[in-house]
């Protein structure tokens, strides 16, 4: 492609794409940063209400940091719907939900990719191209007897290496290795929904020329209506279709993704996949369902478009269509006849009832009355009294539990006693907070000790925090217990 070339189509990509609409907005980042999280991850879309709500809840935040964002959450919802970022589909009911636009995806990605890049070209990637180069070569080489030497070359190959597993010689492959190819196969994946967008997409602008070429061309009109009376379906006929129809087979081929969720299985629960994080590790598992949801999603938009199209050319609507649009061009085909007749400032004597606005009487107009406002009893004004600095501790004592405490009552049970049960923690240093204190140190045994066996459970006991109340009638002196968990507390809290 020369250069002008070039420029011509990064110059229309530039009018038209949104893609490079969302990375040359002014509020880009806050764009990326709200609907990545929300749209581009597992969740894929959201009705409307949740959207709006969880928008909201980004902004106040975005604000706290000096994002000058003065508009709500629905109004942006709403310009970033009209710049072509977000998609508005309905949903169940009347509920209409929102999804990223393909051009929205790619810029999310390319930000992801500029913040994490790749650190160098990886083995697994290499050896991936020099893979597909190989079986394109002999897949494509009308030479047989050249293809039937490689397929002996591989045959040679995997025999070796059913030797070599045989004798136990064979070495398994190293963690770090393994971690890359993983790293890889999750680059991939990440690739999918924007394979999916972009497939919906021209689904949807193809269904729309069809609808166009059978409204507005003539000469053309006959081998459509033809095709679709034949039953020929013009969407799963075209590249897009033939494309995800394949996918579509393989993915519901069910001896193959049978074996791929066993080894899927497998990978997740070998050593080296610690090292992955937890959401790659959540993203590996998920990776078949993920792709058998996105194509039956695209296979109920495929084939709602054909039946919708078939109903379309079988009906009135049409008829209708084609009506509207010939009266259109009669028109406008009469209206350039009398450009050069009739000057557009000419009075032509006819009268059209407009609509108006209805001006109300002032009479009938309520003013605002500052008095409405006013309040019918004086204000009094309160004195603050001097703050008590132990009325304060016991007041938040009592809302909150004292995990300092705590933590310094196992660190110094652990140091008389060695490792230790919670109960043997209260027997030692008693729940000055009662069963607040037993809540907090079963939080803590859940964080940092280690649960018995077999489902063991222990007695623990307290009292129960004195007030006012319980002061007075012996209350305070009663007894607490409950079944708890066992945990031992081996190590020292941080």
């Amino acid at each position: 492609m020369t250069a002008l070339a070039t420029a011509l189509t990064a110059r229309r990509l530039l009018e038209d794409s949104s893609a490079w609409s969302l990375l040359r907005a002014d509020n880009a980042p806050v764009v990326i940063g709200i609907l990545g999280q929300h749209l581009s991850g597992e969740v894929r879309r959201l009705p409307a209400p949740e959207l709006f709500e969880a928008v909201e809840a980004e902004l106040d935040e975005l604000r706290a940091h000096a994002f000058d964002l003065p508009k709500t959450a629905a109004q942006y919802c709403r310009d970033w719907l009209t710049a072509g970022y977000l998609v508005r589909r309905p949903g169940e009911g009347r509920e209409e939900v929102y999804e990223l636009s393909e051009g929205a995806l790619t810029a999310i990605r390319f930000v992801e990719q500029l913040a994490t890049p790749r650190a160098s070209a990886t083995e697994s990637r290499l050896a991936t191209i020099i893979e597909r180069i190989h079986r394109l070569a002999v897949e494509t080489d009308p030479d047989t007897s050249r293809r039937i030497a490689a397929l002996e070359a591989e045959r040679e190959r995997i025999d070796t290496q059913i030797a070599a597993l045989g004798s136990g010689s064979a070495d398994v492959l190293s963690d770090e290795r393994a971690v890359e190819r993983a790293v890889d196969i999750l680059a991939l994946t990440a690739e999918v929904p924007e394979d999916f967008a972009r497939v919906r997409a021209a689904l949807e602008q193809l269904n729309r020329d069809v609808r166009a070429q059978l409204v507005e061309e003539p000469e053309s009109r006959g081998a459509v209506l033809d095709d679709v009376f034949r039953g020929v379906d013009l969407l799963a006929e075209s590249d897009a279709g033939r494309s995800f129809a394949a996918f579509y087979a393989l993915v519901l081929d069910a001896e193959r993704t049978a074996a791929l969720e066993a080894q899927v299985d497998d990978l997740v629960d070998r050593p080296f996949a610690h090292s992955l994080s937890p959401d790659q590790r959540r993203l590996l598992q998920r990776l078949l369902p993920t792709m058998q949801d996105a194509g039956a999603e695209i296979h109920q938009v495929m084939t709602s478009f054909s039946r919708s199209l078939r109903r379309f050319v079988q009906s009135q609507e049409l008829a209708e269509d084609r009506a509207v649009h010939r009266l259109v061009r009669e028109t406008l085909a009469e209206a350039n006849a009398l450009v050069g007749q009739v000057q557009p400032y000419r009075q032509l004597g006819l009268e059209l009832d407009l609509t108006a606005v209805t001006v109300a009487q002032v009479a009938g107009m309520r003013l605002h009355n500052p008095a409405d406002s006013e309040t019918t009893e004086p204000v009094v004004t309160s004195h603050a009294a001097t703050a008590d600095i132990a009325n304060l501790r016991a007041a938040v004592r009592a809302s909150e539990i004292d995990m300092a405490e705590l933590t310094a009552n196992v660190n110094d049970v652990l140091g008389m006693r060695g490792p230790s049960t919670i109960a043997e923690v209260l027997a030692d240093r008693p729940a000055t907070q009662g069963v607040a204190s037993v809540v907090g140190l079963l939080v803590l045994a859940e964080q940092h000790a280690t649960p018995a066996g077999d489902g063991r459970a222990e007695h623990v006991t307290w009292r129960p925090v004195v007030s006012s109340d319980t002061a007075s009638d012996g209350a305070a002196d009663a007894l607490r217990g409950a079944t708890v968990p066992q945990f031992l507390f081996e190590e020292a809290l941080p």
